[in-house]
């Protein structure tokens, strides 16, 4: 995870150690855990792309419902900090408690549009998206639907 991106979801998605909930409402945390998968995804095959950033903050105001503030926030980190390694599980925990089974393949299609939007998929790509459909737990069989749908769609 980008070194920035993964400061500013852990100020935004932190509970205090006192118990009580941090800044943002429940809601904005899924959405904010969302979209660190969706930068995960864009920066997974290691070339900034116009396309794939275009369809990142696409999805972004479409689906997660981003305030023009945090959605800028969230675009600047992604285009300024080097890639680096890091657990999705606090992203996916998130969701796993969160969504139900059809705001998660929602998730996926998503992923797969900003995977597809360079009208190539990397196979950095691909593994990334199937490791948080195991983690989320979506059926390998809503997987391959979601993937291909998006495919056909785009391609």
């Amino acid at each position: 995870m980008l070194a920035a991106i993964k400061n500013f979801f852990a100020s935004n998605l932190a509970i205090a150690a006192t118990g009580s909930e941090s800044k943002l409402p429940q809601v904005d945390k899924i959405q904010l855990a969302c979209a660190a998968l969706l930068i995960e995804v864009m920066n997974s095959d290691h070339a900034q792309d116009a396309r794939e950033m275009a369809t990142f903050v696409g999805v972004l105001e479409s689906s997660l419902q981003l305030d023009a503030h945090k959605l800028s926030e969230v675009v600047d980190l992604a285009q300024s900090e080097a890639r680096q390694a890091t657990s999705l599980y606090e992203f996916t925990g998130l969701i796993n408690v969160n969504y139900t089974y059809e705001e998660k393949l929602s998730l996926m299609e998503n992923m797969w549009r900003v995977a597809y939007s360079d009208s190539q998929l990397d196979k950095y790509e691909d593994h990334l998206i199937r490791k948080v459909s195991e983690l989320i737990y979506v059926r390998h069989s809503d997987f391959i639907r979601t993937k291909l749908k998006i495919r056909d769609s785009i391609l």
